[in-house]
């Protein structure tokens, strides 16, 4: 199978976007399929390559001589490694001002925010591409049990060239250290970078306390909110924040964290094989974060923020996601079980009560294939998010 043949959900916003301004910007992690998503929209632009050495250098050392080459506009791959380029590129989109002139893509949040709020402000649609859909993969008639999807994660190249995923993520996580991390940070350990990456694996969907895990690990607390920062400007993982409102209780204020890709978060707790999932503790989270990740890549690939969080109080009560609306509140419930048991909902009602006409519907996603309506609460088959977030949009 070749990946170029998976629609991404992306494209019809991306083509929209470059009607509306002179630039564009596409922004994800490595190999989420950005190069693929825009030249395939734009097959008729010029491509160049940042991450080639030779037209790095030449943008390097004559910026107005290398964009004067592309007079019908150009697809820059990587932005982030000439970042002075965007000034320049400003320049020309004031003069001409025509629609979908430059298409950019860019892997690195933090080098490249700064640069594109000051030369590009108002200039450029900024859309965030995560690695495929559930949805995405079923075009191509590929399904799995929810434990393979956990294991395989969502990465094109996986299945555009029928990769061993342990293997994959293995090179992947050695390229991520050794090459990009070495260009936005000095970090001196690899190894001990490595062992960071392994623990926020292992605390998906807990609530994240840097002050623990710099004991754990002998760095500073200001080290660990560093290393955050990074991962989560490489794209490698978000934080979901908590959701706070004065409904008379006492909530928490610090964010989970999980990865963009459940797959790299497989890998990362040292599980290799499907088999290995089922009996894994740390399973409920990776199902957790395979579906909030799902919920997010559905509505970035729309072109909307996500507007997505949970909700915990001093008591332990607690909502895995809350997708806010307006003024409505959806509360969402995640289950990795197959079989639907009432006390699944309990959260969601509580949330409903204290929340009140805010929250008249509820969701529980689980891994079972009876879809029904429990109460105000719709349960859905975790491969439907899609079908749900189209229904509720």
């Amino acid at each position: 199978m070749r990946n170029h043949l998976i629609t991404r959900e992306m494209m019809s916003e991306l083509k929209e976007m470059a009607q509306n301004y002179p630039v564009v910007t596409v922004l994800g992690p490595r190999q989420s399929g950005k190069s693929t998503l825009v030249r395939d929209v734009f097959p008729n632009k010029s491509y160049v390559s940042l991450e080639n050495l030779d037209e790095r250098s030449f943008a390097e050392s004559d910026p107005r001589g290398f964009l004067e080459q592309f007079a019908q506009g150009v697809i820059l791959d990587e932005i982030q490694r000439v970042p002075q380029l965007l000034s320049y590129i400003q320049g020309i989109v004031d003069q001409n001002n025509i629609k979908g002139f430059y298409i950019l893509t860019g892997s690195h949040q933090l080098a490249l925010h700064a640069s594109i709020s000051q030369s590009l402000a108002g200039r450029t649609a900024i859309l965030k591409l995560l690695p495929l859909t559930i949805a995405e993969l079923a075009q191509q008639k590929i399904d799995f049990t929810l434990d393979g999807y956990l294991f395989h994660g969502m990465y094109p190249r996986i299945y555009k060239d029928t990769l061993n995923p342990t293997k994959f993520y293995r090179d992947y996580t050695q390229t991520y250290i050794e090459r990009d991390l070495r260009q936005m940070i000095n970090i001196k350990d690899l190894s001990l970078f490595q062992h960071f990456l392994k623990l926020c694996a292992g605390r998906i969907g807990n609530i994240f306390n840097s002050h623990s895990m710099s004991n754990e690990l002998g760095v500073s607390y200001h080290t660990i909110n560093n290393w955050l920062s990074i991962l989560e400007a490489s794209f490698l993982i978000f934080r979901l924040q908590p959701y706070f409102e004065n409904f008379g209780k006492r909530v928490i204020k610090s964010p989970k964290i999980y990865f963009t890709d459940v797959g790299l978060a497989t890998y990362l707790l040292d599980i290799h094989s499907i088999e290995q999932i089922s009996r894994d503790p740390l399973r409920g989270g990776l199902v957790e974060n395979l579906v909030i990740s799902e919920f997010i890549k559905y509505r970035l690939n729309k072109g909307y923020e996500p507007s997505f969080y949970f909700y915990r109080d001093s008591n332990n009560n607690e909502i895995d996601l809350i997708f806010k609306m307006g003024n409505k509140l959806i509360p969402i419930e995640i289950k990795a079980s197959r079989t639907f048991h009432p006390d699944f909902i309990d959260g969601i009602k509580y949330f409903q009560k204290i929340a009140g006409e805010r929250s008249s519907r509820g969701v529980l996603i689980y891994a079972g294939d009876h879809e029904q309506k429990v109460n105000e609460t719709d349960v859905f088959n975790f491969k439907h998010i899609k079908v749900l977030i189209d229904e509720i949009k």
